[in-house]
């Protein structure tokens, strides 16, 4: 990439001073006498401002502009090749030139003090590109390497959080399958085998950036579906998720946590409670919705730490920082979260 990029450049350069120096030529139509002009008053002191532009270009202002300390270098050597120029255009006009084009009668000529001026102010401008160039080429570096050091930061902070989420969701599994060793052993073996397969999605495919949809759907229904073997007859679980038809991609892991905490706070051993999800997919716009009672956690249930959604929205705000909302809270006795992310 950077080879390309700097092949990219030099062709700009060579670009710009072929036009540079066949323009004054084109107008002047090739004739021999209007050429010698060209050459004397476009093509010299071009050549002198590209000798004084690469100077600086690809010497000076990094050794000395940029230095404080040595920033006095920097104009003492270009005032001194301005000087040069001046002097070898001069020179090279009286000696050569003179010969071959004849000047203007003294009369006509304008003062030496305006020639003088208008030639320093014309050697000034290449310095001037040349340190305009190479302040947004700072610039342009500093940004691209600030945005990698965010990406890096980004990446360590989803990968903390993902490592996070992961042992949060085991141990709840886990208390899950503690629950059924005495009630119903058969169950409990069962759903050590459906953890199982659990765990080697969550090892193995949640690695990458983003996952299918449809993976992630088949991750949740099978959560739920584990989840489902310690409830009772008084609970029950309505799940409405879509047909996935194309190929949508999302961040892993991001629902599981709204799908737990129904879980956690919406079943009762004596009450009758119904938890719901419900997923909508409209073009590049997925919403999911989770309902349950809203059954207070007693303090002796060590049951999660209270991480998910924590955690949820840390990564939302990483992952998707303008393309979600999250809102959740208590309507009437039930418990209402709704996610909405733009996967796009």
């Amino acid at each position: 990439m950077f080879a390309k990029n700097k092949s990219v450049i030099v062709l700009f350069h060579v670009l710009v001073w072929i036009v540079l120096f066949s323009f004054p030529y084109l107008l002047s139509s090739g004739q021999q006498q209007v050429l010698i002009r060209v050459i004397a008053h476009s093509w010299v002191p071009m050549t002198l401002y590209a000798v004084i532009f690469y100077i600086n270009y690809f010497y000076l202002i990094d050794k000395t502009f940029f230095n404080r300390k040595k920033l006095l270098i920097f104009f003492t050597v270009n005032i001194a090749l301005i000087a040069f120029s001046i002097w070898f255009r001069g020179e090279l006009n009286s000696t050569f030139f003179r010969t071959v084009m004849p000047n203007l009668d003294d009369d006509k000529a304008p003062p030496f003090s305006l020639i003088l001026y208008v030639q320093i102010i014309s050697f000034i401008i290449p310095v001037l590109f040349s340190v305009a160039l190479k302040i947004a080429e700072r610039y342009i570096k500093t940004e691209a390497e600030r945005k990698d050091a965010e990406n890096v930061k980004l990446e360590s902070e989803l990968q903390h959080l993902r490592y996070q989420l992961q042992p949060h969701f085991f141990f709840n599994s886990l208390n899950n399958i503690y629950s059924l060793v005495d009630i119903s052993p058969d169950k409990a073996k069962s759903t050590i085998h459906s953890l199982s397969k659990l765990m080697r999605y969550l090892l193995y495919e949640t690695t990458t950036e983003k996952v299918s949809l449809k993976h992630e759907i088949q991750f949740m229904e099978k959560y739920i579906e584990l989840m489902k073997l310690r409830l009772s007859d008084k609970t029950n679980v309505e799940v409405i998720f879509p047909e996935i038809v194309k190929d949508v991609k999302i961040a892993p892991l991001l629902f599981i946590s709204l799908v737990e905490n129904a879980f956690k706070h919406g079943v009762s051993a004596n009450h009758v409670s119904i938890i719901y999800f419900e997923m909508k997919l409209q073009q590049n716009t997925i919403t999911f919705t989770t309902e349950n009672p809203n059954f207070p956690k007693a303090t002796s249930d060590k049951s999660g730490s209270g991480i998910g959604l924590k955690n949820l929205e840390q990564r939302l705000k990483l992952i998707y920082p303008k393309q979600h909302q999250l809102e959740y809270g208590v309507k009437g006795d039930v418990f209402v979260t709704e996610l909405t992310v733009e996967t796009e």
